[in-house]
């Protein structure tokens, strides 16, 4: 599963570079971003063991495709270790989930007026969840539980504060996993 995920994403970051159209920052362009956020979320379902909202890294590359619209393909990482209790014995185990798949952000800057130092977009995510689980016992195995879709969708609302034409600072706001982070132009 490891190798389709890294050749997915591969293929996605090539025909991003040589497919969509190149635009400079001072020309409106968006894309060409390197995105790096550490928040906290869950994906609906996969949570359900730990009854809490854990920590996430998220990475993304963003591409223009149209004015004030941009692609940028996605992977997601959390991790937590919790038991489980059987009588007087615990069962501890380790569950990782990464979501992968693209994000769909447009800008509104123009339509708000905003000034060069901010931009502020309204974005949707698409994709699947990779889920592992691993016991104590060393048994692992892909986990998708009954009820529960490997579909990944998530809708953001955000801003970017730029404190050069090289370095942003950005708040993502989400129905699933809320980032801050750090935008690399």
């Amino acid at each position: 599963m490891r190798k389709i995920t890294l050749t997915l994403l591969l293929i996605l970051f090539i025909a991003g570079s040589s497919v969509f159209a190149q635009k400079s920052y001072s020309s409106g362009g968006y894309g060409h971003t390197l995105n790096l956020g550490l928040g906290i979320g869950g994906y609906s379902g996969y949570y359900h063991y730990s009854g809490h909202s854990l920590p996430v890294f998220s990475i993304n590359y963003e591409f223009d495709v149209a004015r004030n619209f941009t692609l940028a393909p996605f992977a997601l990482f959390s991790s937590y270790r919790d038991y489980y209790k059987d009588g007087n014995y615990k069962y501890y185990y380790r569950q990782t989930i990464i979501p992968v798949g693209v994000k769909g952000t447009y800008y509104f800057d123009q339509i708000l007026g905003a000034g060069s130092a901010w931009d502020f977009y309204l974005a949707g995510s698409l994709g699947f969840v990779i889920a592992r689980e691993s016991w104590d016992d060393g048994q692992a195995y892909d986990t998708y539980y009954s009820g529960v879709s490997p579909l990944f969708l998530d809708l953001h609302v955000g801003t970017e504060y730029h404190l050069s034409k090289k370095v942003g600072l950005f708040l993502d706001l989400s129905t699933g996993v809320s980032t801050i982070g750090l935008a690399i132009h």
